[in-house]
């Protein structure tokens, strides 16, 4: 019996499939280079997922050799490397391996970063401690100093919203005019002082603070604490600041439209320091921006990140030392260069000698 003919396939054979859908016959070049390509692909994957997990497999052998350097007392080496699944010559080349300079400098800065967050009662976030950082001689960017500070789980407080309404400008008394006008760049200190009122709270009972504060050096100059928002309290705020300074004449003090500034008393006491008063526009809060930033900080740095006060002794004596001795001489201030309002008042009257 004779056996079939095989068919040729010729190229017009060919093209006629290509044209009708079916797919044209693939070479011997292309064969072998459609075979390669997947494979060789196949092969990078593998050694880049070999270099992940041969990292990740590294950095968990460190924890284990870190574990038993710290549980040697406690525990035989032996049982250790064997519970844990390392060798014990894996964990001697461990401890006698030296650490990298670039591992050294990063211990060191993490050990700074941490100490001036706490010196500072985690109040202080990159850009501050960066700037500590900086005075302390290390090189280093604001960006790995942040990078440093996740890693150690470092973040500085962040403020609670809670406003107490501290303002009565519903009232018949005579209003002066806004003659600061938001100017709040002065170049010499006790020439323009602002001021305010804010509340404390505490669980004894309800508690008031009024500030006035240098607007060039942003010193709080002056301030009182009580259970009441009568002129007394402002008043006792501006004397304590005038005995300190001792501000010559014509001094700008600027308040908002509150009763116990716009007082025949509280006019009268600065006619006799001989200030000029001004006052904020009805309404806005921008016009005496300076103070009201400095309550927020206050609050941000020493009420909201801690329990209410038990007592209004207690207020006193932690916003005494809040006040004097932490917020005018050691926190630096972002518009006075990063230097402490004292510091900065110092740094003045050097120049001015010289």
């Amino acid at each position: 019996m004779d056996e079939p003919i095989p068919r040729i396939k010729t190229r017009a054979s060919s093209e006629r499939r290509s044209r009708t859908g079916t797919r044209s016959p693939i070479t011997k070049n292309e064969s072998t280079t459609a075979g390669k390509r997947p494979k060789n692909l196949r092969c990078r994957r593998r050694t880049r997922y070999r270099k992940k997990s041969s990292a990740h497999l590294q950095q968990t052998k460190e924890l284990r050799f870190q574990f038993i350097e710290e549980h040697r007392s406690e525990f035989a080496l032996e049982k250790m490397c064997a519970v844990l699944q390392v060798s014990r010559s894996g964990y001697y080349k461990w401890r006698a391996k030296k650490p990298s300079s670039q591992k050294l400098r990063k211990d060191t800065l993490m050990e700074r970063i941490r100490y001036h967050f706490n010196d500072h009662n985690k109040r202080y976030g990159s850009p501050k401690i960066t700037r500590l950082l900086h005075q302390e001689g290390h090189a280093v960017t604001e960006r790995t100093v942040s990078v440093y500070m996740q890693e150690m789980q470092l973040r500085s407080i962040v403020s609670k919203k809670y406003q107490v309404h501290t303002t009565d400008s519903n009232h018949s008394h005579p209003i002066e005019p806004n003659h600061l006008n938001q100017q709040f760049k002065v170049i010499k200190p006790n020439t323009v002082w602002v001021t305010d009122i804010t509340y404390i709270p505490c669980r004894e009972g309800r508690l008031y603070l009024a500030s006035v504060m240098d607007l060039c050096t942003r010193e709080i100059v002056g301030w009182r604490l009580a259970d009441h928002m009568e002129t007394s309290l402002a008043l006792g705020a501006l004397q304590a600041a005038y005995e300190a300074k001792r501000p010559g004449k014509g001094l700008l003090h600027h308040s908002d439209r509150g009763t116990q500034y716009t007082s025949n008393e509280y006019r009268e006491q600065l006619k006799a320091y001989q200030m000029k008063p001004s006052m904020s526009r009805k309404g806005n809060c921008y016009d005496n921006a300076c103070i009201e930033s400095w309550h927020s900080i206050l609050k941000k740095e020493l009420i909201y990140c801690n329990a209410r006060f038990k007592t209004k002794e207690q207020a006193y004596h932690v916003l005494f030392q809040y006040i004097e001795f932490y917020y005018n001489r050691k926190r630096m201030h972002g518009a006075l260069g990063y230097l402490s309002p004292v510091r900065f008042a110092e740094q003045f009257n050097r120049k001015s000698v010289a």
